[in-house]
C-alpha cells in the first residue's frame, strides 16, 4: 500500500509543490487546502483534497475525518505548511491581529497535530512536519507578528519531539529562507485590515521601505531557490530512516543558524537593523 500524507496549504507555492512532488515520489497525497475553489482545482489535478482552514476547528476535524475514512484510519505523515504573513511594525501591530495570524499560523496547526497524534500512537509509527521559517531562528524587522509564531512553533515542536523520544513518531522542522511562493501578495490584505501605518511614528520608514516591498515587485530575492527545494527535505524528511530534527533550505537559513550560534546579540541587531 502506498504511504499517506496529509498536506496543508495546497493552493499554491511550497503546498503545491510538495503535493504534486510527493505523488511523483509514490506517496498517496492528501493536499488540503484553506479554500473550497482551490480544493476542486486540486481535485480536478487528480488529487485527494480536505478543506482545512486553520482558524476553523470544525474544518481540521472534518478534513482529518474523510482523510482517515479514505485510508482506513491511518495516516503516515503530517505536512504543517498553510500560513500567511501580516508585515508591520511591532508597536503598530494591535493585539487582534496578533491573534488572528497566530490562530492561522500556530492555533490550527497545534490542532491538526494533537487530532493526528493518537492515529499515530495507534498504528505505532508516523512523520509530523512543520514548516517553519528562518525567521524562527532571527527577528528580522516589520515581520514581527510573523516572527513570533514561527518561534511559537520552534518552541512547540522541539518539546513535543522530546516528549515523543520513545516513539516511532518522528518530529521535524524544516525551516526555508526565501522561497518563491506568493506570500507577499497574500499578506496585503492582512496588512491593510490591521496595520494603521499613516497615523505610526514610523510613517516615513514605512514609505521608503516597506510600502515598495510590500506593493512594487521586484523580481526575486537575493539567494531565492524554487519550492521544490523545500519538497526536497520533506522528501527527507519523511522517507529517511533516522530523518534530523531540523532541514534548512537556503543559505540564508544557514548563515542565520550560524550566526544565531556565534554572535553576540547586539552584534546580531546590528546586522538585522539594516533590513528596514
Amino acid at each position: 500500500m502506498k504511504k499517506s500524507i496529509l498536506i496543508t496549504g495546497c493552493s499554491s507555492g511550497i503546498g503545491l509543490d510538495a503535493a504534486r512532488g510527493m505523488r511523483e515520489r509514490g506517496w498517496r497525497v492528501f493536499a488540503g487546502c484553506r479554500q473550497q475553489r482551490d480544493c476542486d482545482r486540486m481535485r480536478a489535478e487528480g488529487f485527494e483534497s480536505p478543506r482545512i482552514d486553520y482558524t476553523d476547528p470544525a474544518s481540521i476535524k472534518a478534513g482529518l475525518d474523510q482523510v482517515l475514512e479514505a485510508t482506513g484510519g491511518t495516516l503516515d505523515a503530517l505536512f504543517n505548511n498553510g500560513a500567511h504573513g501580516l508585515p508591520g511594525a511591532v508597536e503598530d501591530l494591535p493585539t487582534e491581529g496578533l491573534r488572528a495570524i497566530f490562530e492561522a499560523n500556530f492555533f490550527g496547526w497545534h490542532e491538526l497535530t494533537r487530532l493526528v497524534l493518537p492515529v499515530m500512537r495507534r498504528q505505532g509509527h508516523g512523520r509530523i512536519v512543520q514548516n517553519s521559517s528562518v525567521l524562527g531562528l532571527v527577528a528580522f524587522p516589520w515581520r514581527g507578528a510573523y516572527v513570533a509564531t514561527k518561534y511559537a512553533i520552534e518552541g512547540l515542536t522541539d518539546t513535543l519531539r522530546v516528549e515523543l523520544t520513545d516513539t516511532d513518531i518522528h518530529v521535524i522542522l524544516i525551516e526555508p529562507g526565501p522561497v518563491t511562493s506568493k506570500i507577499r501578495e497574500k499578506s496585503i490584505p492582512h496588512f491593510e485590515r490591521f496595520i494603521d501605518w499613516k497615523n505610526s511614528a514610523l510613517k516615513d520608514l514605512y514609505e521608503r521601505s516597506l510600502l515598495k516591498r510590500l506593493y512594487e515587485d521586484s523580481g526575486k530575492d537575493a539567494f531565492e531557490l524554487p519550492p521544490s527545494a523545500v519538497t526536497a527535505k520533506l522528501a527527507q524528511a519523511c522517507e529517511s530512516r533516522r530523518p534530523r530534527p531540523r532541514y534548512y533550505v537556503t543559505t540564508p537559513t544557514y548563515i542565520s543558524g550560524f550566526l544565531r550560534r556565534v554572535l553576540p546579540t547586539r552584534a546580531s541587531d546590528r546586522i538585522l537593523a539594516r533590513l528596514r
